[in-house]
């Protein structure tokens, strides 16, 4: 097995003591367990655990009854060649073959015996002397972390760190077995911050009916699991924490459940056409107000929002601001207006490019704005001529007073128009720009300023761009006359946004 093994979806059954020290029992339960495994499309691993017990108990309690894991690990006892029968057994049967070592040679035999994978238990998880002969091998390392405290997790992590180990921390608690309410699974998505790109699994002791726990874990973010696996027959007590082939089968279903709720972890997901159409049946069409002529294009004042709708009708969903409609047909009040009469031209990718332009020449300025401003594009003959003529206005107050910025890209130029009722002053801020005033033309760099009376005629251009300040009298709708009637023709000359300063720092799209 691969060092660079990627721990996802795999499901480890422990087989533990749980032999009885019996080669034949222990193949009973694998081969068990893979009969299970086959309705589910999973990768499933299983593991043995070795103690090199001449050493692993002091000399002065062997055959202690005394001592229940002294009696327990000496009563299954199974010789290397024994150990070697069901590791091949596993393999035979297409698991991945995980060995958990509790002592160096343990780890030697486990070399020998060719692992795919090392897990570490939790009662060794900070055995540094154990730790220290695991890294000298090249394997995966799955880590259990029971009863460790954050401090103690951190440096083993460093440690696996440094050695660019390939690893995973299995949440786990070390209660045999583990009462619901001790299961602590928050801790998943806790590691998971804390320890971010590194893989989380699930160790789990619970009562072997219970089939919520795996569904939580995987909705907290595990990708690991394991369980401890046993069979029945005469004479032989089950755990309370090993699961039986049919308890397995019911938590592998409940797992494969959840990984469906959870649906895909890419992107948006892919709505199914039942739920399209109920959408839809909610979802309100686009009638006729008034009765509307061919060329007029659809807008707030001339149509209603209304359900139930029809097949191809355009929806108030598809009303945005960047999309326009315009009729090529006649339209009768009340009725529903589909895609088939009117041409759609989508101005949103305009509009984000106007708004790049904006934003580079707003941090080339420097000029700081408020968090959140209106801004008005305001296109005299239509976005498509926006380079040429137009103007982007961030109204920032209107009240007796009003203040406003304005931007000039380079190259725009603001038509001839006059005000009735506002007087206004322009501060260059940054930039330059050229200000016809009446027959006089003037030209305006940072830090200068001219006031325009009410009811002169005036334009400006700017061929570098400008930012500029406009302080005047309250602004009133319908104030601006322009020379060229087109402009004053055209109720679609102006496209108003909310600007958000984030957008100076992210990318816009």
């Amino acid at each position: 097995m691969s060092s660079a093994f990627v721990f996802d979806k795999l499901f480890i059954f422990d087989l533990a003591n749980n032999h009885g020290g019996s080669v034949e029992h222990g193949i009973c339960i694998i081969r068990e367990i893979a009969q299970v495994c086959k309705k589910y499309n999973f990768r499933f691993g299983f593991k043995l655990q070795y103690r090199h017990l001449d050493s692993f108990i002091h000399p002065d309690f062997k055959g202690s009854k005394e001592f229940k894991y002294v009696k327990r690990f000496e009563e299954t006892r199974l010789s290397e060649e024994e150990l070697k029968i069901l590791k091949d057994e596993i393999v035979k049967l297409g698991f991945i073959s995980i060995c958990t070592p509790f002592d160096e040679k343990s780890v030697d035999l486990l070399e020998r015996h060719k692992f795919d994978i090392i897990k570490i238990g939790s009662c060794s998880f900070t055995d540094w002397p154990l730790l220290e002969r695991i890294i000298q091998t090249d394997l995966p390392i799955i880590a259990s972390i029971a009863g460790a405290s954050w401090d103690e997790i951190d440096r083993v992590v460093t440690f696996f760190e440094h050695r660019n180990k390939n690893f995973c921390l299995m949440h786990c608690v070390g209660e045999y077995p583990t009462k619901e309410e001790n299961l602590q699974l928050n801790q998943i998505s806790l590691l998971r911050q804390r320890y971010a790109g590194i893989p989380v699994g699930f160790s789990t002791h619970e009562d072997p009916n219970n089939t919520d726990a795996i569904k939580i874990a995987i909705a907290q973010g595990a990708k690991v699991f394991e369980r401890h696996v046993d069979v029945e027959y005469s004479g032989h007590k089950i755990n309370a924490y090993s699961s039986i082939p049919q308890q397995i089968d019911r938590w592998l279903s409940s797992a494969e459940l959840a990984f469906k709720m959870l649906g895909t972890k890419v992107g948006r997901y892919p709505i199914t056409e039942k739920e399209a159409e109920d959408l839809r049946g909610l979802k309100r069409g686009v009638f006729a107000k008034s009765s509307l002529k061919k060329g007029q294009r659809l807008a707030l004042n001339n149509v209603f929002f209304a359900i139930p709708s029809q097949k191809n009708q355009i929806l108030a969903n598809d009303m945005s601001k960047y999309i326009e409609y315009t009729l090529t047909e006649d339209i009768e009040v009340n009725k529903a207006i589909t895609f088939d009469v009117v041409t759609v031209k989508d101005q949103r990718e305009k509009i984000l490019k106007i708004i790049k332009d904006l934003k580079n020449i707003i941090l080339t300025s420097r000029i700081a704005l408020p968090e959140k401003i209106e801004l008005e594009l305001s296109h005299h003959y239509g976005l498509d001529r926006f380079e040429e003529y137009g103007a982007s206005i961030f109204n920032c107050v209107n009240r007796e007073y009003c203040k406003k910025l304005i931007i000039l890209l380079p190259g725009q130029k603001h038509p001839i128009h006059h005000h009735l009722k506002k007087e206004e002053t322009f501060q260059v801020l940054f930039g330059s720009m050229t200000v016809k005033v009446g027959n006089e033309r003037r030209l305006l760099k940072s830090g200068d300023i001219l006031t325009i009376e009410r009811g002169i005629n005036h334009d400006f251009s700017s061929q570098e761009g400008v930012i500029f300040e406009e302080i005047s009298t309250t602004h009133y709708m319908d104030d601006s006359f322009y020379q060229d009637e087109e402009i004053s023709k055209n109720s679609y000359r102006k496209t108003e946004l909310t600007f958000r300063s984030a957008w100076l720092t992210e990318d816009i799209k």
